[in-house]
């Protein structure tokens, strides 16, 4: 039996420190909250998601399907939560995110191996007395500034942030279902989405004023760089007229039933928990001051008289360059027995940032080796070791898969992606990469 420092309560952290308890080792987790907390978090739960209360895709033919079946295979416990807290959204996993956290919370304090700690690590050299086997970090994207200098001074270099926006949430009440419809892309009948349809004359006045609307501006110490795969939904416009056509607001598989036609654009507000008392703006992360995002959000039909139960806004992210920083086991090369997971490693997304938990905790404990490239799993941590000119953090997409090696159109490939990974996974599991 061996004993386990780890340092943030998130998804990463909740979910290494189970699978090493489970194995019957000690934990301790280090949390900083209540007594102190981040700019995006408000709960004094663990595992609160902040950003977004979706999980993305549960379709298997897909990259983050995938990962959901693998780790389920595993024993996730952020997956076996997130199926018992999940609210409708179409093809999509997504929970209620407080009951999620509160039960994320019951599990870890109930755990008899996993001792809770709520106090903030500010420097790493804190553990160096304690007598932990090795070290987790999985502080996540908004570390201390503290712990990030730390980590910084220890990996030989900057850590490198970049900016990640949260979207606002509406009161279900204030919207005007005289213009707004519930349905599904491709099902009308399904109620899991609420949909606000815009002619093309109100869609191209709301991309100027997303343009043309006060931003929030980064210190003066601060390098602004946004993630690809979540940018303000401001950024986008700045790239182009349609980009939002063609991207969070496109239009395809929903028909109004109101003028039995597919609008020009449509903005899409999803569940934030069962009872749909409180609609997530889908693709809406902004930047944009508080004051225009109620000023041009109020431009989109359905939402002229919005309630906000929460503003969008902006926080820092930092990560680490995975490829230079890191062992293809997630160790720092300049601290052994010092191990990081979740965003802070590499990865982006929710349950990418549980996944390299749920590795790392089970290799750890001497229950799994480094998957196949072809596994979602394994294309993902292959990415955290695969040197790149510049860096950033990546979800699970079959782009980190080995090619097909083979000609098919576009909708085949990725079934076939799915296949292969699905063959690839099996084999691996009975040859003992997998064990117990």
């Amino acid at each position: 039996m061996k004993t386990y420092g780890i340092i943030g309560a998130g998804l990463a952290g909740c979910e290494a420190a189970w699978q090493l308890a489970q194995a019957g080792h000690d934990v301790v987790l280090y949390e900083m909250k209540p007594k102190r907390f981040s700019p995006a978090h408000h709960s004094e739960d663990l595992a609160e998601l902040v950003c977004s209360n979706s999980f993305r895709s549960a379709e298997p033919e897909t990259g983050i399907g995938l990962l959901k079946l693998e780790m389920s295979e595993r024993g996730s416990l952020v997956m076996d939560v997130a199926k018992g807290t999940e609210v409708p959204a179409g093809k999509a996993l997504a929970v209620d995110r407080e009951r999620f956290a509160r039960e994320m919370t019951r599990r870890v304090l109930e755990h008899p191996r996993i001792t809770l700690v709520r106090r903030e690590i500010e420097s790493l050299d804190e553990f160096d007395a304690q007598g932990h086997d090795a070290i987790i970090v999985a502080a996540g994207p908004l570390a201390s500034d503290a712990l990030s200098a730390d980590l910084a001074r220890i990996v030989g270099r900057d850590s490198l942030a970049f900016y990640d926006a949260i979207a606002p949430i509406v009161l279900t009440e204030s919207v005007n279902m005289d213009t707004a419809f519930w349905a599904s892309r491709y099902a009308p009948e399904d109620k899991d989405y609420l949909n606000c349809p815009m002619t093309e004359e109100q869609y191209l006045n709301f991309v100027r004023a997303l343009i043309d609307g006060e931003k929030v501006a980064p210190r003066e110490f601060e390098k602004e760089m946004h993630f690809e795969g979540c940018l303000p939904i401001e950024v986008m416009a700045e790239r182009g007229e349609m980009t939002l056509a063609f991207g969070p607001l496109k239009p395809v598989g929903l028909t109004d039933p109101r003028t039995g036609r597919q609008p020009f654009a449509v903005v899409q507000l999803r569940a934030e928990n069962l009872e749909k008392t409180a609609m997530n703006m889908v693709g809406f992360q902004t930047k944009l001051k508080y004051g225009e995002q109620k000023r041009i959000f109020a431009m989109i039909p359905g939402l002229e008289h919005a309630e906000f139960l929460r503003l969008g806004s902006i926080h820092r992210n930092t990560y680490v360059l995975a490829p230079e920083a890191l062992t293809p086991t997630l160790e720092l090369k300049n601290r052994p027995r010092t191990y990081l997971a979740g965003q802070i490693s590499g990865v982006e997304g929710y349950l990418e940032s549980a996944a390299t938990g749920l590795w790392l905790g089970l290799h750890l404990a001497g229950k799994m080796d480094l998957p196949p490239q072809e596994t979602a799993l394994g294309a993902l941590l292959s990415h955290l070791r695969t040197p790149a000119k510049h860096f950033q953090p990546a979800n699970v997409h079959f782009g980190l898969m080995p090619a097909l090696n083979r000609k098919a159109p576009k909708k085949k490939r990725k079934e076939l992606y799915a296949q292969r990974a699905r063959e690839v996974w099996k084999a691996w599991m009975e040859k003992g990469g997998a064990k117990g």
